[in-house]
């Protein structure tokens, strides 16, 4: 199924609400979802009716690596920056929910809450971020393949429930691992090259590569899944080109939403609403 006008929309609001200019009215509760992630740390802000209304993004990547946090105060810092923001705009955040990576369980799972509550935030749910990605999709069956800054997640959805997941070491800093090798430079400068619309092209065919194993590992993950559509979420998902040698690798219909580096942290902040609205 393709990805709807309507989510499409969804993240387009999103994506004009991190401007925080205060043009759009909103009105309380607010709902906040935090998404800790190896390059960003995305905080999304939806108010009573699932309406998208501030946001906030900032640059992660000593602090999470791998689905884990490393690096636990700096992922704090970084946090509790967004929060002060958000409240200078006139977004008075008190609560918020996190999301944790495919195959994440126990005490690595928790620490992503605990970064809330050290950063001043209550936490109030945690979410496997496949499923917070499908209710911003609103999809009830495929796969979810979640390419972020260190990781490759893979979850297969039916019926709206995850049955299967994977995460897989392999993500936008390997790209940058190729980039700096062959331009001669540290991956902070490749990073930026690699997100230079006017160079993605002229480094194309260096990543590409990179893509198909990316496209090689999802289709191992899935030879025992029936699945017809595969949906691109994460940052690294942005990167031109990549849905078309996901398709060519996998033989599947590939669907990329509108900036998929925005799916997760807004579903995580519907996710937020929803779980506190039945509770109340």
């Amino acid at each position: 199924m393709p990805v709807s006008r309507s989510a499409n929309q969804l993240l387009a609001a999103f994506e004009a609400s991190l401007k925080l200019n205060g043009d759009a009215p909103f009105a309380a509760p607010l709902f906040a979802g935090v998404d800790l992630g190896t390059a960003y740390t995305v905080t999304a802000v939806v108010n009573a009716d699932g309406e998208p209304v501030a946001g906030a993004m900032a640059r992660s990547r000593s602090s999470i690596r791998d689905g884990l946090v490393l690096d636990y105060m700096s992922a704090i810092s970084v946090l509790r920056e967004q929060v002060k923001v958000l409240h200078q705009a006139g977004f008075p955040i008190e609560s918020a929910a996190a999301a944790y990576p495919p195959g994440t369980i126990g005490r690595n799972a928790q620490t992503f809450a605990n970064v809330l509550e050290a950063a001043g935030l209550r936490a109030v749910g945690l979410f496997d971020e496949p499923s917070a990605a499908s209710l911003v999709l609103g999809i009830l069956d495929g796969a979810v393949v979640d390419i972020g800054g260190g990781t490759t997640g893979i979850s297969v959805l039916q019926n709206g429930q995850v049955i299967y997941v994977a995460d897989e070491a392999t993500g936008g800093i390997h790209l940058d691992l190729v980039i700096a090798g062959h331009y001669r430079i540290d991956t902070d400068e490749a990073e930026q090259i690699k997100t230079n619309p006017e160079r993605q092209a002229e480094i194309f065919p260096l990543v590409r590569p990179v893509f198909q194993k990316m496209a090689s590992i999802v289709k191992h993950h899935l030879r025992e899944h029936s699945v017809s559509a595969l949906y691109l979420v994460g940052g690294t998902s942005c990167f031109p080109g990549i849905q078309e040698v996901m398709e060519n690798e996998t033989g599947l219909i590939i669907e990329r939403p509108f900036n998929p580096l925005l799916v997760t942290p807004l579903g995580i902040a519907l996710s937020c609403r929803n779980s506190m609205i039945a509770a109340n």
